[in-house]
């Protein structure tokens, strides 16, 4: 048999051994108190219909997903985001629900991306997604419950960057921005890259005053206080608006306890157009990506027949783990496994003692003499 077949292929991995056991450990706490907020588990097939992930859905673009064909001809594809596979199972078993629904996961994502740079292809992600409440305390709950747990996990040093798309929305429409230069003008602003935004915006016609107004979003973010800076700046009743309900996500925050992890980002941005509002971010050190990623959707579900407003967030659990590895976090939780030797005429009383140190709730392994 060729050696080539002991290997992975390129962006997945074999996790096995004390790493594997922390990242069951991890994704335990991370559940527990998912569903110390009421949050009920819910499980979605690792692969759906292409049109679940279509452009427009406002999902991962076509190009990164794994695509394959069943017998009947129809285009299938692993998933590569949760939530719309969620939006899809809601709208089909709750349709005439009324009250809000609150689900919580655990799986694997799959993202064909050749621009690796270090990040895998497999991820195992864990998640909430409330549905059917468009209320501020609902934002909140969402944002204090990641940061609860990720502290539960063993993560102390974290900030969560809050943002509302509505914000830079609002510039847009008032400058009279067309959708294909918005979309274009986001990756440059959300990806902090002030130069490549400013040389877009030179390169169309537009008034001074509106290319400043659209170059200072990237600007806007930092502590509660650059709230006051941002409504001031906004021109629009659409911005001021949304400035507003950041506001207003903030106290509640306080409310919880929770607001030293929180900070604010009105150029935050993101590649999923499905978002409509409060989005938000989780960075710690030690991984160059956030490790949490979240907002609201209020006009996904309506792509699979059902008018609802939405909010969610999924932690992607490798990038938590290799941040808790670099800054030596200890997971809390870890069972030591024991070893009893054992001989041909002991193994009778080795493996009682195994027995009843199992019953107990102890990991125990039998070893033969010698080995």
């Amino acid at each position: 048999m060729s050696k080539k077949l002991v290997h992975t292929p390129e962006g997945v991995r074999d996790i096995y051994g004390d790493e594997k056991e922390k990242k069951t450990v991890v994704e335990r706490l991370l559940q527990e108190k998912i569903r110390a907020y009421g949050y009920r588990d819910i499980q979605t097939p690792t692969f759906e219909y292409f049109d679940v992930f279509s452009k427009e859905v406002g999902t991962t673009p076509s190009k990164e997903l794994y695509k394959f064909f069943d017998k009947e001809g129809n285009t299938l594809v692993l998933r590569p985001d949760f939530t719309p596979s969620i939006a899809r199972c809601a709208a089909k078993y709750f349709m005439d629900e009324n009250v809000p629904i609150r689900f919580c996961y655990q799986g694997n994502t799959f993202t064909n991306t050749s621009n690796l740079q270090g990040k895998l292809k497999e991820v195992t992600q864990m998640g909430a997604e409330l549905i059917g409440d468009a209320s501020v305390q609902a934002d909140a709950e969402m944002i204090a419950m990641t940061i609860e747990a990720l502290y539960h996990a063993g993560l102390t040093d974290f900030q969560i960057s809050i943002g509302n798309l509505e914000y830079f929305k609002g510039i847009c429409a008032e400058v009279g921005l067309n959708e294909e230069l918005e979309l274009e003008l986001r990756e440059y602003i959300s990806g902090k890259n002030f130069f490549g935004a400013q040389e877009l915006l030179e390169s169309v016609q537009m008034e001074q005053k509106d290319r400043d107004a659209l170059l200072k979003v990237s600007e806007l973010f930092g502590t509660a206080d650059i709230l006051k800076e941002a409504k001031e700046t906004a021109s629009n009743k659409r911005s001021k608006d949304a400035v507003e309900r950041l506001e207003k996500v903030y106290q509640v925050l306080c409310d919880y306890g929770v607001e030293k992890y929180v900070s604010f980002d009105l150029g935050m941005l993101s590649k999923y157009n499905y978002y409509t509002g409060i989005i938000f971010k989780g960075y710690t050190y030690g991984v160059g990506d956030a490790i949490v990623k979240g907002g609201r959707y209020d006009n996904l579900l309506s792509q699979f027949g059902k008018d609802a407003p939405a909010i969610g967030f999924m932690i992607v659990v490798d990038d938590l783990l290799s941040a808790m590895s670099r800054q030596g976090v200890i997971i809390s939780g870890m069972e030591q496994c024991e070893k009893l030797y054992y001989t041909e005429i002991t193994f009778k009383e080795q493996l009682n003692a195994a027995k009843r140190m199992r019953t107990e709730g102890k990991h125990v392994e039998l070893v033969p003499e010698g080995k």
